[in-house]
């Protein structure tokens, strides 16, 4: 079992058929924290909403999480706009969950990190939620065939490739899109003060420095199969986790 102090986990998306629930479970199986951040997307209630899908996979890693939390875990949901619906609880707690709109960490060194979904610094978002939705139903496609790309690979001994994640590192717009979402996040933790920040709705881990502030993103449960954690060294790292 791998101890950290901190570990942040976002964009799940537990009810949608593209999240990867099996691996996740095989990695809460083998690791544990203090602190665990749910950095939002940890539901996908818009998928809900078009059809109930809910595996017993899906239920054990609420169960998983909560078990962490009786012994011991401090555990933190920060709501993403997948489930944006959590938001009206903001500032309650219930059993071991404190729900927030957005946290302050405190690392080992002392150094302030911004926590949050990220959503509310989307530029898309910003337009218009129908293009955001619409993107979101675009993705939701590709990655569906990358399952599905990936699986005949399995057949013939390959390893995991995400169809997704390569079509963003070629798209111009997209990485555009993501260019600019850093920049923004950037620029926001550093006019509030921080050192730093976390955050995910992008599906996109990185961990960099942008303008002198340092840039941490989780990742997801679709594609990349990541976390970020703090060690008990204080250095943080993201952890991928093979997609199975």
């Amino acid at each position: 079992m791998n101890h950290y102090r901190t570990i942040w986990i976002s964009d799940v998306h537990l009810g949608s058929l593209n999240c990867n629930a099996t691996v996740l479970l095989d990695f809460l199986k083998y690791n544990n924290a203090e602190k665990i951040y749910l950095v939002g997307d940890i539901i996908d209630g818009w998928m809900l909403k078009k059809k109930w899908y809910w595996p017993q996979e899906h239920n054990d890693v609420i169960q998983k999480l909560l078990r962490k939390a009786r012994n011991g875990a401090s555990l933190i949901y920060i709501p993403g706009n997948h489930d944006e619906g959590v938001r009206q609880f903001v500032g309650l707690s219930f059993g071991e969950i404190s729900i927030k709109r957005d946290d302050i960490h405190m690392t080992l060194q002392g150094e302030k990190l911004w926590v949050t979904h990220g959503d509310q610094m989307d530029p898309v978002m910003f337009s218009s939620k129908w293009a955001s939705k619409l993107g979101d139903f675009l993705y939701g496609i590709v990655t569906f065939a990358s399952r599905i790309i990936h699986k005949m690979r399995q057949i013939i001994g390959y390893d995991y490739w995400s169809l997704s994640t390569y079509l963003k590192g070629k798209a111009k717009n997209a990485v555009r899109y993501v260019q600019r979402f850093e920049r923004l996040m950037a620029d926001e933790a550093e006019r509030k003060g921080h050192v730093g920040l976390v955050c995910g709705h992008i599906h996109q881990p990185a961990k960099k420095i942008i303008g002198g502030i340092q840039y941490y993103n989780t990742g997801d449960w679709v594609d990349s199969g990541s976390v970020l954690v703090e060690k008990n060294s204080g250095e943080i790292e993201l952890v991928y986790w093979k997609i199975l």
